[in-house]
């Protein structure tokens, strides 16, 4: 296929490393070292938890309707049975460890929040129609181990299109991004085509991003060329990230995300001084799993 593999060498600074090496990148965490080295290192390597965002819970309430959708069967997926699975999904997920310290300031804050939660499952029926589509996979983990790193993403849809191609699909329930960040976007998606092609042998033939809140999809088809990209491109920030852990060396980049980051109190761009955060590093790592895919055919 003209693929080039994915060199990524982790520990190559033994006995020196001042800050721990993640173990895993995923692409929130190839976007996180983009958008801030130093807030990767307060979420990534520190872990310190953020607290409860009403955006990240109606985002995973929105997920986990559409994938109890799925799981019914190709006749049975209606708008009616979409709703049905919110409700489903309200207490699971805002009762879920993540999200149960979320407040809500009133009850008609609460009320608007779920409202909104329900305005963009009616509109993901804008896009497409659930009753023709064959899934293969639904929240579906997908690791690849390159060394001791491994490369980890959950795949919100697998299916087969009409030519029993691979399709990925990715649901967001934020704005629409600008034509400056479309492919920036995309590059996540096509690392989850990376690891599709890794994993079960098969390259997708498309990847797209569904946005509900508008709606519209953004659609691109992975080629050799996309993903000897997203290889260099995340071997880059690997490397990226050996280097400020070797140095200690993880600076702030103050942008708008800065309007929305949990980290200021320790940040010197707002006066604050990073190391007095605090730091879950020696501490057992915890991971979700999401749903186990289905067998995808060869």
């Amino acid at each position: 296929m003209g693929v080039v593999n994915l060199t990524v060498t982790p520990g190559r600074y033994p006995g020196v490393m001042s800050f721990p090496l993640p173990t895993s990148l995923s692409p929130s965490k190839v976007a996180s070292f983009k958008d801030c080295a130093l807030a990767f290192r307060f979420s990534a390597i520190d872990r310190i938890p953020e607290p409860p965002s009403a955006a990240a819970a109606k985002g995973t309430l929105v997920h986990r309707a559409l994938e109890l959708l799925f799981a019914e069967e190709q006749a049975q997926r209606t708008l009616a049975v979409a709703l049905a699975k919110l409700d489903q999904a309200i207490p699971e997920v805002l009762g879920d460890p993540e999200y149960v310290a979320l407040e809500f300031p009133t009850p008609a804050d609460r009320q608007a929040f779920l409202h909104d939660a329900a305005q963009l499952v009616h509109k993901y029926f804008q896009l497409e129609d659930p009753t023709t589509i064959r899934p293969v996979g639904l929240e579906m983990r997908l690791e690849v181990p390159v060394g001791s790193l491994t490369l980890r993403g959950v795949i919100d849809r697998l299916e087969e299109d009409e030519h029993g191609d691979l399709v990925v699909t990715d649901y967001k329930t934020g704005k629409v991004p600008g034509v400056n960040q479309e492919q920036s976007r995309l590059g996540g998606v096509h690392f989850y085509a990376y690891l599709c092609e890794k994993v079960l042998g098969r390259r997708p033939a498309k990847v797209q991003l569904l946005y509900l809140s508008q709606p519209m999809s953004i659609i691109t088809q992975p080629t050799d060329q996309s993903i000897r990209g997203l290889q260099i491109r995340t071997s880059a920030i690997w490397t990226a990230v050996e280097r400020a852990c070797e140095r200690e060396d993880f600076r702030p980049k103050p942008s708008r995300l800065c309007d929305w980051c949990s980290f200021k109190a320790w940040c010197p761009a707002f006066g604050g001084d990073p190391d007095t955060a605090p730091t879950r590093r020696n501490e057992p790592v915890s991971v979700r799993v999401g749903r186990n895919p289905v067998d995808v055919p060869a």
